[in-house]
Formats: structure tokens, C-alpha cells, sequence
């Protein structure tokens, strides 16, 4: 008989079973709430981390009965079978399939393999803008197994001479709007180059590729000529930046493009999304992420010649964008812009990039809606990257136990005095405390190689730290500080050659940047170190534009930087140009003005310096330039 008041039937006994399953259910809730207070990020990490393992498994996957090697190329290929009407492209109105570039690439792959002296391995340089054509030259050049080298568009005589002569290409393409440059360097260009031009008019000595394309064959290239063996093999050469000198050209192999290929869809975007590339193609982030991601989802890219914030949303509106890919300084570039009506009216769901500050992370979401960002981190020739999958502000990513199983890395001191890791008295680096800035390095290994930069033995031996933990290990410098926090997010820092140390504390010239471009009439704020004769370390200087129409506050600007900025990050020097000068992916150019210094006599841009006494910047007139240098005005 049941208990009295137990509400159950007469004759019914409570089921022996019913206490374990409360506790059971009490013991779940209070495992959930310990994981959620111990580990708030645990199921995050381990979604993370299976698709980091399905990611590993396509790029080392193999297809077909034959079980050949998959490349970029094959996906594209797939793809074209699968949905040849698609729009692959969309450029300036223009749309074009699958199929289309497809059959226009097989056209490239013809000409060449008819008409040139081309053998599968052979390199040949592109130098082209942003638009359809870029890719029909890279995907035939593909398909013939040759080596495609990106040069930057934006590198002019002696830099893109280095650039050719460094990647020893058999054949030069060259858009059509790249002549004059190329006219204007051909007498000191190697022998034995072939050059040819998108173009249907060319000068004595370049051969017209557009011309034969009109009258090529585009029907299926053999896969023969382009099936490879082994993944590690080039594939590219993409150039660095140049922001410390002369553009490096990056070894590209083929595992290392299926890899980036599958950034979007590890963000998040799938067939339906339409992806707005405004960044360079010759860079990796727009070529790799971008049109690689694409053809891994088979989805659609609308592609524009040039980056332009104040045709951004209008074309975003236009083409019904749902994904964008951003770099360096382009969100906040859109944070310039004047407001107007209607800036949350529009499709975009994620923005997928890297180089957002955090400020203007927030100024972006809060003024053009509820996007989000995609924050990742990775150098073109590295062996490492984060991905930030949680969206927390500022972060390039987690340094997870399970991101440790993929990746061996540390974060190591670093003496920015002597610009080298820190070693004790055996000659072993250590790792920093966190919360402190750490040089990122990243071990070498059969797993995570590095394959260095072609023609340039030096620069990829000085990028390798050895016996850095014990005897005989290797480990690439990424040339970037990081911080981890106490939740073991990381943060980027600085650049290594960026940070200067004066006063005897690390200065990171982002931070000064940062603070500097608050102010509402300043453009743009390049912040770097100079030598001073008689100090140690590099006196603070900030190279500024000004907004349009705005006039230079120096006493604004002096109770800016003492306002916001200890006294040894103040910079105590200023120079006013007119103009930026940026790399093609917005870094700013420091080398030069480095080598400047902050010297009257060779500078011709307006020169400040700070003084304390009158409480704001001053004219660097030539005779302080001169009490300076003898002491006679102390820093």
C-alpha cells in the first residue's frame, strides 16, 4: 500500500530506481555548473577541435579509385563538374561560372603549352590587379603543374626587379595595366624570360596572350600534367609585405593551400554564402582564405579591383554579401567614414580576417550591426595559426590543450635592447609569465614545416631558432609578441622590430598608435623608434596624417599622449606628411622613416618635439635638432 499524502494509486510502490535518478539529474546539473564555472570554454575548445581533426582529414585525404592526391586545383575541378552554372565570380557586374573559368583557364593552359617554352615545374611570375583573369592565368598555369609566383602590384623598379630575380620564373604575365611598369625594367630583367600580355596591342619583345586566347581551345587539359605525388611540393610563391625591406617570396606547397582553404568553412560559411574579396589577390589571405575557400564550399566571390570604404556597404547591398574577408586596417578605414542612414541594412553575418584592434572591433559591431568577427592569426610562410572560435574581442585565439595537440609553441622572453631571445647561462630560452609579451615561435617538424623563401637562403635561415630547448630543436620566428592571458586567450602585441625600448621599458608602437589616432582630426598615426646619439634604446616618434579639411592641434595632441601614455611611450617627436605610405594589404611602411630619423636637414615633412615646458609639441626647428644631438636638451 502506498503512504498516505504520496499521491500515487493504492497498491503502487515508488520505483527503486527513482532516488538514483534524481541524483543522477542533481549530480549532471552540478557537473554542468562546475564545467561552466572551471571550464566556461570546454565545449567551445572541443567543437574546435574536431574540426580542426575533419580539416586534417580532407587536406591529407585522398580521391577517386586511383586514390590520387587532392590539390586546390582537383576541388576546383570537382566543383565545375558539380555545378558548372554557379557563379564562381562576380566582378563589376559581370558574372562568371564554374564552368566559365573553367573553360577560360583551360584556354590559358593551351596557349602556354603550344606557344611557350613552359614544362610542368617551371615558375612563372603574375603580376596582375584584382579581377577574373588573375585566376583563369593562376588555375591554367595550374593545370600545366607550374609554379605560380604572385608579385605585388604595388612594387615598382628596383623591389618588383628583386622580386623576379628572386622566384627565377621562365615566364612573365602581365596584366594590361602593367606594361609601362614592366617597359620601364625590361633591359635589367634576366635572360630568357618570356613575357606576355593581357593586352591585345603589345610593344616589340612581348607576345599578346589575350590575341591567342580568342582563337585557343578550352576543352579538358589532361589531369597528367598537374597530378602530384607528394603535397609538400611548391605550389606558390606569395611575397611578403616588405615592411622591413625587400619582399621575400613564401614557398607555397600544396598541403599548405588546402589547409587555408578551409578557413571559411571552419568559420562557419557554407555554399549559400556570398564572399566580398576587396583585398589583394596576390596576397594569401584573399587568394588562399578566399578564392580557395570558395571552391572548398563551392561558393560564390564578388570580387573588386581595389578596396574602397566608401563603396563598401553599397556593393555589399548590391550583391547580397554575407561574408566579407578583412586585414590590417580596413575595418577601421569603414569606422572613418562619415555616418549615414541605413548602416545596419544589410546581409553580412561574418567578417573573417586579422589585424583588428579591439577598439575598433567594438566601434565596427556597434555601428554596423550584429556581424561576426572572425579573428585569426597566421603568417604567409608560417607553420602555425590561431583560430579565434569564440568571438571574445580583441583575441587572435585560444592556446588550448587541444590546439597543443596540432601545434608545439611558446611564447619566450625577449630582450628588445639586443632585438634577440633572452637565453640563460646554458643557453636555453624560457617561456614568459602570462599576462607578460613573448616572442611566438613555433617548433619545425615533419607535421608543421617550414619551407623558407626561394633565392634567399639567409633570410630562411635567420627566420630558424635553434636549440632553443634542447639540443637539435627547431623552431620558426614568427617575428610577432604575444600575450595569454590567465584564460589562456592570446593577444597580438607588437612586431619585434616594431617595439623599441626607451627608458628602460618596451614600448609597443600599435598601443601609442592606438592612442594618437583617437584624436578626431588625426587620419592615420605610424608610430616608431629613432636613435638618438647619447641614449639607449629609441626615442618615440609618431609620423601623422590629417583628416580632410582638418587643421594640426599640437597642444591636443601633447595632452593626448600625457593623458593616456606613460612617460617613456610618449613620443617625443612628430612628423606631419601628407600622405601614408601603406603596403597593398594597409600595413604601414616604418623602414624608411626609421632610416630618417628625425633629422631637419634631411627631412623636407614638418617636424614637432615635444616640449614640457610649454605643454605641447613645437616646431624641430635646426637648432634644437643641434642641442639635442650635443645634449644640450635633455629627453
Amino acid at each position: 500500500m502506498a503512504e498516505p499524502g504520496s499521491g500515487l494509486p493504492s497498491g503502487l510502490a515508488v520505483p527503486t530506481f527513482l532516488p538514483w535518478l534524481t541524483g543522477l539529474g542533481a549530480g549532471m546539473v552540478f557537473l554542468s555548473f562546475l564545467q561552466k564555472l572551471l571550464y566556461p570554454y570546454f565545449w567551445s575548445d572541443l567543437w574546435y577541435l574536431l574540426k580542426m581533426v575533419r580539416c586534417g582529414l580532407w587536406t591529407t585525404g585522398k580521391h577517386g579509385q586511383k586514390g590520387e592526391l587532392v590539390t586546390v586545383l582537383d576541388k576546383f575541378l570537382i566543383q565545375a563538374k558539380k555545378r558548372p552554372q554557379k557563379p564562381f565570380i562576380i566582378y563589376e557586374g559581370d558574372i562568371y561560372t564554374y564552368e566559365d573559368v573553367d573553360r577560360r583557364s583551360n584556354k590559358v593552359a593551351h596557349v602556354l603549352l603550344n606557344h611557350s617554352p613552359l614544362k610542368r615545374g617551371d615558375t612563372v611570375a603574375l603580376l596582375m590587379s584584382n579581377e577574373p583573369d588573375f585566376v583563369h592565368v593562376w588555375f591554367g598555369l595550374a593545370k600545366l603543374g607550374c609554379v605560380v609566383a604572385f608579385l605585388n602590384s604595388n612594387v615598382r623598379s628596383v623591389s618588383l626587379l628583386h622580386c623576379i630575380r628572386s622566384c627565377e620564373p621562365r615566364v612573365l604575365v602581365v596584366g594590361a595595366g602593367f606594361l609601362e611598369t614592366i617597359e620601364d625594367i625590361l633591359p635589367r630583367l634576366p635572360e630568357g624570360i618570356s613575357i606576355w600580355a593581357m593586352k591585345d596591342s603589345v610593344p616589340q619583345g612581348i607576345i599578346s596572350l589575350k590575341e591567342k586566347l580568342s582563337t585557343a581551345s578550352d576543352c579538358h587539359v589532361p589531369r597528367s600534367h598537374h597530378a602530384i605525388s607528394n603535397t609538400k611540393t611548391p605550389y606558390l610563391y606569395i611575397f611578403t609585405s616588405g615592411t622591413t625591406g625587400l619582399p621575400k617570396a613564401a614557398m607555397i606547397c600544396h598541403l599548405a593551400a588546402m589547409k587555408s582553404s578551409t578557413g571559411l568553412w571552419a568559420f562557419g560559411c557554407t555554399p549559400d554564402d556570398i564572399i566580398y574579396i576587396t583585398l589583394p589577390l596576390y596576397h594569401s589571405a584573399a587568394s588562399l582564405v578566399g578564392i580557395g575557400g570558395c571552391i572548398e564550399l563551392g561558393a560564390t566571390c564578388v570580387l573588386r579591383k581595389k578596396f574602397s570604404a566608401s563603396q563598401f556597404w553599397n556593393d555589399c547591398r548590391k550583391y547580397n554579401v554575407t561574408v566579407f574577408q578583412y586585414i590590417g586596417e580596413l575595418c577601421r578605414y569603414l569606422c572613418k567614414q562619415p555616418k549615414r542612414e541605413g548602416e545596419k541594412d544589410h546581409r553580412v553575418r561574418l567578417a573573417i580576417g586579422n589585424g583588428a584592434r579591439s577598439d575598433v572591433w567594438r566601434e565596427f559591431l556597434d555601428r554596423f550591426g550584429n556581424i561576426k568577427m572572425c579573428e585569426f592569426y597566421g603568417a604567409t610562410e608560417g607553420n602555425i595559426n590561431f583560430m579565434n572560435h569564440t568571438g571574445k574581442i580583441g583575441s587572435v585565439g585560444r592556446a588550448t590543450f587541444f590546439h597543443k595537440l596540432f601545434f608545439t609553441f611558446h611564447l619566450i622572453k625577449y630582450d628588445f635592447q639586443k632585438d634577440e631571445p633572452i637565453r640563460d647561462e646554458q643557453g636555453w630560452c624560457s617561456d614568459v609569465k602570462k599576462g607578460e609579451p613573448g616572442l611566438l615561435i613555433s617548433q619545425v617538424n615533419e607535421k608543421n614545416p617550414f619551407f623558407g623563401y626561394a633565392g634567399n637562403k639567409k633570410q630562411t635561415e635567420k627566420k630558424l631558432l635553434c636549440d632553443v630547448f634542447k639540443k637539435g630543436d627547431v623552431y620558426f620566428n614568427t617575428g610577432d609578441l604575444m600575450v595569454q592571458d590567465q584564460e589562456d586567450f592570446l593577444y597580438f602585441w607588437d612586431r619585434i622590430g616594431d617595439t623599441f625600448r626607451w627608458k628602460g621599458e618596451n614600448v609597443a608602437t600599435t598601443e601609442v598608435g592606438a592612442i594618437i589616432g583617437m584624436l578626431d582630426f588625426i587620419q592615420e598615426a605610424n608610430v616608431y623608434g629613432v636613435v638618438v646619439p647619447g641614449y639607449e634604446g629609441k626615442a618615440g616618434m609618431a609620423s601623422i596624417t590629417l583628416k580632410p579639411n582638418m587643421s594640426l592641434d599640437l597642444e591636443k595632441v601633447y595632452e593626448q599622449v600625457v593623458k593616456f601614455l606613460p612617460a617613456y611611450a610618449r613620443p617625443q617627436f612628430l612628423r606631419m606628411q601628407e600622405k601614408m605610405e601603406a603596403t597593398g594589404t594597409f600595413k604601414l611602411q616604418k623602414f624608411q622613416l626609421v632610416e630618417e630619423g628625425f633629422s631637419p636637414l634631411k627631412i623636407s615633412d614638418p617636424l614637432y618635439f615635444m616640449d614640457n615646458l610649454k605643454k605641447s609639441y613645437i616646431p624641430l626647428t635646426k637648432e634644437i635638432y643641434d642641442q639635442i644631438i650635443l645634449g644640450k636638451i635633455k629627453l
